[in-house]
């Protein structure tokens, strides 16, 4: 079935076709490097904000939101420490203690917060005290 421009009832040509999945195309390439770019500023201002000691990740080794947290914060020089549930008896009981439902659990200074949200972090970050 052919396409008709609905303004004047002719069909639409394949110039105007391949315009439209150019146009379409290329919106979702510049919210892809959009949002690319917002999570690699995030990231950087992280690094910035974290000293050590501040952000401790406590992980599992089969979480997969672990392993891409990880990943990230290294990438961009963000400063954390980090411990396996399953292997550490003292992180696991850290986990417990937190009352962690999940991982990865990050400590900010000590304050538990679920899943890597780089948003977060650095609003605890930023945070007096």
């Amino acid at each position: 079935m052919e396409g008709r421009d609905r303004r004047h009832g002719r069909p639409l040509n394949g110039r105007a076709i391949a315009a439209l999945v150019l146009l379409v195309l290329g919106a979702a390439a510049a919210q892809s490097w959009w949002t690319l770019t917002s999570e690699r500023r995030a990231l950087e201002r992280l690094a910035v904000l974290a000293r050590p000691g501040d952000l401790r990740m406590l992980s599992s080794e089969t979480c997969p939101y672990c392993g891409a947290a990880r990943r990230a914060m290294s990438a961009h020089g963000v400063r954390f420490d980090e411990c396996f549930i399953e292997r550490d008896r003292d992180c696991r009981a850290l986990y417990e203690a937190t009352q962690a439902r999940g991982t990865p659990t990050l400590l900010v200074r000590g304050r538990p917060q679920l899943g890597f949200d780089v948003p977060r972090l650095i609003t605890a970050l930023e945070a007096p005290g």
